[in-house]
């Protein structure tokens, strides 16, 4: 079992920055590969972006290519997700997530085990 727990969400005005951390306890959880899935109101949770078990490869979504970078600690097994250069778009709630397996990233369902989320709103 892996417990995840998300923090740093807030409001910013567009263009600013936030970083959200995800704390990993329980067991081996730096043997995991993390993702960031956000949802916001009257959509689908999608992907973000996600790192290897290692940190040594990291993935993105388009929409957040060159403006989020995802990183990880494991000696503090944290996860971290810099976002700069928000847009209102980027308004939902954010998802840190675990994974055994690396590959399929960006597939919800691969991933096994999920924090509770935390909010991230981006005014214009």
């Amino acid at each position: 079992q892996v417990q995840l727990v998300e923090s740093g969400g807030g409001l910013v005005q567009a263009g600013g920055s936030l970083r959200l951390s995800c704390a990993a306890s329980g067991r081996a959880p730096s043997a995991y590969a993390m993702g960031w899935f956000r949802q916001a109101p009257g959509t689908e949770r999608e992907f973000v972006a996600a790192i290897s078990w290692s940190g040594g490869f990291t993935y993105y979504a388009d929409s957040v290519k060159g403006r989020f970078t995802i990183s990880r600690d494991n000696a503090k097994n944290m996860v971290y997700l810099q976002m700069n250069s928000l847009k209102p778009e980027d308004t939902a709630v954010y998802y840190c997530a675990a994974k055994r397996s690396s590959s399929d990233y960006e597939t919800e369902a691969r991933y096994d085990y999920w924090g509770q989320g935390t909010q991230v709103t981006v005014s214009s």
